[in-house]
């Protein structure tokens, strides 16, 4: 009997290592892809567009799949770090390929059919220095069923389930996104990396499971100009239609110094999407959405830089970029894109209480807290199928989500209107016709001139109390210091009458920045939109209701 070596990964901590490996790898191949495909003009070149499109897309799966591994055996995915993004031409991260960043072309190919090439009949695992993709991710196959037989799968399967994502938080692609917890689940996630990419293990052209060519025979279609069809094997090359690729409608890479603030603007997008996925495979699966959305975000700005000079995809250390650093609680508005909650703030549902006969405005109704994670994104653009969370829509809409000028602080907007024993202040512009301060029969403004009646007074602080956006405030008297209500640190969710979907309430000082880097005003309260029309983003100006905004 043939006594097999012992794995090289023979223990958990070998384990965690090689996966978070198998996390920069699969990230390794991604801005190769990505310029390659921002070369192209989609008119042009629509064959070469499709494939290369649809390989990034799928590795983005098999990014996603290598996380849900490192979680499955009690790691933590990191991508946002300075090793993710090393200057290229680079070597793949333990093994011998090399990759660079040119435009589409015969290179190009060439370098991607180097990615993907599947392993030889019989090649051994290699768990470092590896020859081919697939024999590094044999190496982790044979070490993840040696540790199950030694330890046991319960030993080696420990970590939090929670932290799986899962296909309903990766929709582009026609792969399957495997939430792994055991032995099974994880030989499936493995196989659907290896075969998406090289082929099935048979040696055949079509990727398993999938009814569509392999990564490394996509390629080879875009070499030979002509696809696979059913039947086809290795060894025939395809035989289907021809295929047309036009390598002069290419975008070139010049190196323009002048270009260097839109290079600087493209890799601080780059690394929050670093950012945002790191988030979601620690704790916030929900975010997988939020960084695909960010994904097309990114396709203007490089585009753009195609057509003038090149992709450096150079990291930006956290401290320097506008926003994707700390955990401490606040809010962070995506260009075009969601609301980004920090350090697991309190998220419920607020319900306007309104007079039976004529539907005055009472007082708001706390409903139960919703379920979120420790950051978690709330939809902007008003499309998400998962209000109040963002989904990815967004992206997918080309939402435009441009926020207005800044505005100048409260006190120096304020209209100050004085009664007895209390000044109240106004700033129209954050006014989001909440309707407290109407009153049943007359509005704030008319009721100070009795406030000499302590009943009045008390009246007139209790509507401005309830107004969500803080456009009314009241002091004791003129110059005096702003008595505001003692709010949670919360965002809450409004319904307004008749099932009417409002703002959000975001009370208790919350820091909000915009998608620009620059601050919003810490207020007590203040409302932000999810409508998505509002003249005033990312402020709420009342559009909604204009609009019918429901859930």
């Amino acid at each position: 009997m043939t006594t097999l070596p012992e794995p090289r990964i023979g223990t958990l901590g070998s384990l965690r290592e090689h996966l978070q490996w198998a996390i920069e790898l699969e990230h390794a191949t991604l801005p190769p892809y990505l310029t390659a495909l921002y070369s192209l003009d989609p008119e042009r070149n629509p064959a070469a567009v499709e494939v290369v499109s649809g390989v990034f897309v799928e590795e983005m799966l098999h990014l996603a799949l290598a996380a849900n591994l490192l979680n499955a055996v009690g790691g933590a995915p990191r991508l946002d770090m300075p090793g993710m993004l090393p200057p290229h031409p680079r070597k793949l991260p333990h093994g011998d390929l090399e990759v660079s960043l040119v435009p589409f072309g015969a290179e190009a190919v060439e370098m991607f059919l180097r990615l993907e090439q599947p392993a030889p009949p019989g090649a051994p695992p290699e768990d470092d220095n590896y020859e081919t993709i697939g024999q590094f991710y044999a190496a982790i196959e044979q070490g993840l069923r040696h540790l199950c037989d030694t330890l046991g799968e319960k030993e080696v399967f420990c970590g939090d389930p929670a932290r799986q994502v899962s296909g309903g938080h990766f929709r582009h692609t026609g792969g399957r996104l495997v939430a792994v917890t055991d032995l099974a689940s994880a030989l499936d996630a493995l196989k659907e990396i290896v075969e998406q990419g090289e082929g099935n293990a048979r040696g055949e052209v079509w990727d398993g499971d999938q009814d569509e060519v392999a990564h490394y025979y996509r390629f080879m279609e875009l070499k030979l100009g002509r696809r696979y069809r059913r039947g086809d094997t290795p060894e025939s090359g395809p035989t289907g239609e021809k295929l047309s690729v036009d390598l002069t409608e290419v975008f070139s890479m010049t190196p323009n110094p002048a270009d260097r603030a839109a290079q600087e603007e493209f890799n601080h997008t780059y690394c929050a999407i670093l950012h945002l996925l790191e988030l979601a495979f620690n704790g916030s699966p929900r975010m997988l959405a939020v960084a695909t959305g960010e994904m097309y975000a990114l396709k203007a700005q490089a585009q753009e830089l195609m057509r003038r000079g090149g992709l450096t995809f150079d990291y930006v250390p956290p401290e320097l970029r506008r926003w994707s650093a700390g955990d401490h609680q606040r809010i962070v508005v995506l260009r075009d894109g969601p609301y980004v909650v920090y350090g697991r703030v309190p998220l419920r549902r607020k319900r306007k209480i309104v007079s039976a006969e004529q539907k005055n405005a009472l007082t708001w109704k706390t409903g139960e807290p919703l379920e979120t994670e420790e950051t978690y994104a709330l939809c902007r653009c008003g499309r998400s199928g998962a209000k109040p969370f963002c989904d990815g829509t967004h992206a997918v809409i080309d939402f435009d989500g441009t926020e207005a000028a800044p505005m100048r602080p409260y006190q120096e907007l304020q209209h100050v209107h004085d009664g007895v024993g209390i000044s109240a202040q106004r700033v129209g512009e954050l006014c989001v016709h909440a309707a407290f301060c109407i009153g049943r029969t007359r509005p704030i403004a008319k009721m100070l001139d009795d406030t000499a009646d302590s009943d009045v007074r008390s009246a007139v602080m209790g509507r401005i109390d309830h107004c969500p956006s803080g456009s009314y405030s009241y002091a004791l008297e003129r110059g005096g210091e702003t008595i505001e209500a003692d709010l949670p640190r919360a965002v809450s969710v409004l319904e307004e009458e008749d099932g009417l979907a409002g703002a959000l309430w975001v009370t208790g000082g919350i820091p909000v920045t915009r998608s620009d880097g620059l601050p919003l005003e810490t207020r007590n309260r203040m409302t932000l939109c999810r409508c998505g029309h509002s003249g005033n983003k990312p402020l709420c100006d009342g559009t909604h209701r204009e609009i019918g905004f429901h859930e």
